[in-house]
């Protein structure tokens, strides 16, 4: 039987809370494994329980989803995090995704959203629109170059070297399997074989670390078609 994605809920809410985490208990691939009304009992549960997935709102009592969220990836680095905001500033999410953060969902998306959000981020799909990705790959350019990079660079092969800089080019897993004439199945293993070299949780999380190392350069970003 597949094991389940697991999944941690963390806002000071209530019936949000209850809803969710019936809605995703009734999936098949996916399970909630705890709950969490304030940042401090985020850390603390994302810390015990290891989860796939941690949905972090950002205003919680006692510690701010931010913050919540940066513990949680020290604890627990192979924890994406998508961040539950009312705010869609560009500034604001680079932010967000910056602390570690494999993604974003606006308050306003609906349950399926939310649904297909978690299946992209285990399968190491991209939930950021092109246009936010571009931006976060400009930041990461003007970065200075971390002292770990090329140690880091020779423990992935060519091919996952190759997979990771098509994923930075904006494609989905699909697509770079078409690229590479190799199944998308492929493409999720060499993915997560870097996910777990690299120490990471997310596609997000990845291209981010390659670029800050400064091996990892790009033909071209993806298209921004939004002004500054």
């Amino acid at each position: 039987m597949k094991q389940k994605t697991k999944v941690l809920i963390a806002d000071d809410h209530a019936l949000l809370r209850e809803s969710m985490r019936s809605l995703i208990d009734s999936q098949d691939d996916m399970e909630v494994v705890g709950e969490a009304c304030d940042g401090e009992e985020a850390v603390r549960l994302g810390s015990e329980l290891k989860p796939d997935i941690a949905v972090m709102d950002i205003v919680m009592p006692r510690m701010n989803g931010i913050e919540a969220s940066k513990e949680i990836k020290k604890s627990s680095p192979g924890t994406a995090i998508l961040i539950l905001t009312a705010y869609d500033d560009v500034q604001y999410v680079l932010g967000l995704l910056e602390a570690g953060a494999a993604g974003y969902l606006l308050k306003s998306s609906r349950g399926r959203d939310v649904i297909a959000a978690i299946r992209a981020v285990k399968a190491g799909e991209s939930v950021l629109h092109p246009s936010i990705i571009a931006k976060l790959l400009r930041r990461a350019m003007g970065m200075p170059v971390e002292g770990e990079g090329l140690k880091r660079k020779e423990s992935l092969t060519e091919r996952e070297i190759e997979v990771l800089k098509l994923a930075a080019n904006g494609m989905s897993n699909k697509e770079i399997a078409q690229d590479l004439s190799v199944t998308v199945r492929t493409v999720k293993a060499h993915l997560s074989n870097m996910f777990c070299k690299m120490n990471v949780a997310s596609r997000t999380e990845a291209i981010l670390k390659a670029m800050r190392e400064g091996w990892l350069e790009l033909d071209r970003t993806p298209p921004d078609n939004e002004s500054e």
